[in-house]
């Protein structure tokens, strides 16, 4: 799978007083995503928590806001791993307005760290992890 794609609809909840998507709840979008990616290839974050001892965390991001998003739109946000490492992630993500023109609203790279939760310290992939992940290539 080279690229997961997640749908969300604009809730009144994550507009502005103008209607328009609050600029922070684009990264919720994408963390959605990001988690649903995840579950998809089987693996629920509580439990990595507990069985490995591994959480994630963002350790850096930028976004590039195009166009904006509106109460009631449907939107599809979407994951794609542009790079691995040891004990790393990075994505390239989209939200795109669902529909046949599907503009895109916003993109963004985010880097994900692995750490190991009783240090919060980088910690290596867990090998049945890593070999799910593909190469980013």
């Amino acid at each position: 799978m080279t690229e997961f794609i997640w749908p969300v609809r604009v809730y009144y909840e994550d507009t502005d007083s103008g209607g328009v998507v609050y600029y922070a709840n684009y990264l919720k979008f994408m963390e959605r995503a990001r988690t649903e990616w995840l579950r998809s290839l089987g693996f629920e974050q509580d439990e990595l928590l507990k069985r490995d001892n591994i959480l994630f965390a963002v350790r850096s991001l930028s976004l590039d806001y195009l166009k904006p998003a509106r109460f009631n739109d449907r939107l599809l946000v979407s994951a794609r791993i542009s790079a691995r490492g040891r004990a790393s992630m990075s994505f390239d993500q989209t939200v795109r307005r669902e529909g046949r023109e599907a503009e895109i609203l916003c993109t963004g790279q985010v880097r994900i760290a692995c750490l190991a939760a009783d240090t919060l310290r980088p910690h290596a992939l867990p090998p049945h992890i890593f070999t799910e992940l593909p190469d980013g290539r």
